[in-house]
């Protein structure tokens, strides 16, 4: 049976425009695009995991939203099960640590870079929805 992991990502919107994150060669996935967060770690919410894994990641403070979506996609080591959340900045401006860019996309622009396969639903839905 394949390792189920359960990660949460930011749809972290400023300006009517929203934070997509690179993922470096020195992460899987490298040079695939995703909404930034991470892994649920025991004992907590999804909500409480990704507002910590924004600050750890992108050195900024979050609130988090209401629920975006869901999804679930097998990868070669495991299957992720992604749910993702609006979020906005309370405090700081995104800075890179782990990724190697980060971009503001506006919705329509959400499709010129290269997802990550978890993230696309998200990303799919973004774009039918546009009502940042």
């Amino acid at each position: 049976m394949p390792k189920q992991i359960n990660v949460v990502g930011a749809v972290l919107v400023r300006d009517g425009k929203i934070l997509a994150a690179q993922r470096s060669q020195a992460m899987s996935l490298p040079g695939l695009w995703e909404f930034p967060g991470g892994k649920i770690e025991p004992g907590e919410t999804p909500e409480q995991a990704l507002a910590r894994e924004m600050k750890e990641e992108l050195l900024c403070d979050v609130t988090v939203g209401e629920h975006v979506e869901t999804t679930a996609y097998e990868y070669d080591f495991g299957v992720v099960t992604l749910t993702t959340f609006y979020t906005q900045l309370v405090n700081g401006d995104p800075q890179l640590t782990e990724h190697s860019a980060i971009k503001w996309l506006a919705p329509a622009e959400l499709r010129d870079v290269e997802w990550a396969p978890a993230d696309v639903p998200a990303v799919d839905k973004l774009v039918r929805t546009a009502s940042l």
